[in-house]
């Protein structure tokens, strides 16, 4: 699935230029303006920002700073296009956030390399997800907002995770979002559906309770808010490619070992 870029110029021919160089490799959306963009950003999950810094209204630098500081947005990278190439200008872009700075005229080659490095590296923050088990949702995220935003939701889910309830409606009214803006947010940063999101905490912290407890496996089931041991077991077996008892076995032959 093509990842979706978002780029914003009041001038329609730049437009159509971004979009033939992008068009192949990426889903793009297009706004004339920041109010445009913004309407855009409500509607659609979107993976990185292109923006041009000199339009009527708000300017690129006004719109990168204030996504910057909107929890909803702030993990979205941000490329600034400008004509203003200036030392202080790069400077002035770097300093409200955003993430890569480039001087028109431009190299089509430059633009895409800077794309793809920029979305590399959301994609190893995301993996970092599912390759540590027992980090919960440690990630070594981009922005402070971020990481504030993981660390509030992943203690709300640990405080509630005997709750077999425990809803994306729940956490969205916890968090003060809406629906949509919630799950595209958690979406963005984890590539994890909120679902998939509390079930991943919950397989985590079942297989620390496996390591460091004499327990059965329908008591630690129990413990992480699983009232179905078929389901604890397959969704364990989705995590840890191998089902509960067979973990316990493994642990076992390491400490054997």
């Amino acid at each position: 699935m093509k990842e979706t870029l978002l780029i914003i110029d009041d001038q329609e021919d730049i437009l159509h230029f971004l979009n033939e160089i992008l068009g192949d490799r990426y889903q793009v959306l297009t706004a004339l303006n920041a109010e445009e963009a913004l309407q855009v950003l409500q509607n659609h999950v979107v993976h990185l920002i292109i923006s041009d810094v000199m339009m009527p209204g708000m300017d690129g630098f006004t719109l990168c700073d204030l996504l910057k500081k909107n929890i909803d947005y702030c993990h979205i990278p941000v490329i600034l296009l400008t004509a203003k190439n200036s030392f202080r200008s790069k400077i002035e872009g770097l300093q409200i956030g955003a993430d890569a700075y480039i001087g028109k005229p431009f190299s089509p080659e430059l633009l895409l390399v800077q794309v793809s490095n920029l979305l590399k590296n959301r994609d190893k923050i995301r993996e970092h997800a599912v390759s540590a088990p027992f980090d919960h949702l440690q990630l070594r995220v981009q922005s402070k907002s971020d990481e504030q935003f993981l660390a509030r939701l992943n203690n709300y889910i640990h405080d509630h995770i005997r709750d077999s309830n425990l809803s994306m409606d729940l956490l969205a009214d916890y968090m003060g979002m809406s629906r949509p803006t919630f799950y595209r947010k958690v979406k963005a940063i984890a590539n994890l559906s909120p679902k998939e999101l509390v079930d991943q905490v919950r397989i985590k912290k079942a297989a620390e309770l496996i390591a460091e407890n004499d327990l059965k496996i329908f008591q630690v089931a129990n413990k992480v808010g699983y009232n179905s041991q078929t389901v604890f077991g397959q969704n364990f077996q989705k995590y840890f490619k191998r089902s509960p008892k067979e973990y316990v076995a493994l642990l076992k032959t390491k400490l054997r070992s």
